[in-house]
Formats: C-alpha cells, structure tokens, sequence
C-alpha cells in the first residue's frame, strides 16, 4: 500500500514538472532531483497543509518534526528530500520531458 501510495505521489510530481524551464538535457541528476522535491513540497501544501517535510513550519511556528506527511505512515508520501527521489524516478523524468 505505501508503494502504490509513492507511485502516485510521484506520478503527480512527474506531471506537475511538465512545465520546467531549463531543458531537460541541461539538468544534472542532482538538479532533477532537486526540482521533483520541490514540486512535490509545493504540491502537498498546495492542499491546504502546511507540514509536508519535517523540517516545515506548522502554523504555529513550529518545526512540524514527526507531525509532517513524511512522517506519518499510510498518508501522503511527499518527496522530502534528495536521497528520496531514485535513479529511476530521475529516468522517468528524463523520459517524459526529452519529447
């Protein structure tokens, strides 16, 4: 169930980044990998919650910590951080946007 949960988040964030500037070709794996995290982010919070990441503040201005998405199993699974986004996730990307 988690798989099939990540798939789809990363599923999402592949589409979502249709719209990158640089092309495709121009970006390291490291660059790639920083964009899917950021759009993953911002694609989480854009459903009205505020704690994505640990590292995220809550409304109240704190540090969302085990309280994020991340966090929490069997609930959303954004991508956090780089080491989240594998090698295949990046050949996917590289596959939808060299067209």
């Amino acid at each position: 169930m988690q798989y099939r949960l990540r798939s789809v988040a990363i599923a999402a964030v592949l589409v979502l980044s249709s719209g990158a500037n640089a092309q495709p070709s121009q970006l390291s794996d490291a660059q790639v990998r920083e964009q899917l995290v950021q759009e993953s982010i911002a694609a989480y919070q854009a459903t009205g919650h505020p704690c994505a990441c640990p590292d995220d503040l809550a409304r109240n201005g704190f540090c969302c910590g085990g309280r994020s998405a991340y966090s929490r199993p069997g609930g959303a699974t954004p991508l956090c951080y780089p080491n989240d986004v594998s090698d295949e996730i990046v050949r996917q990307w590289r596959r939808t946007h060299n067209r």
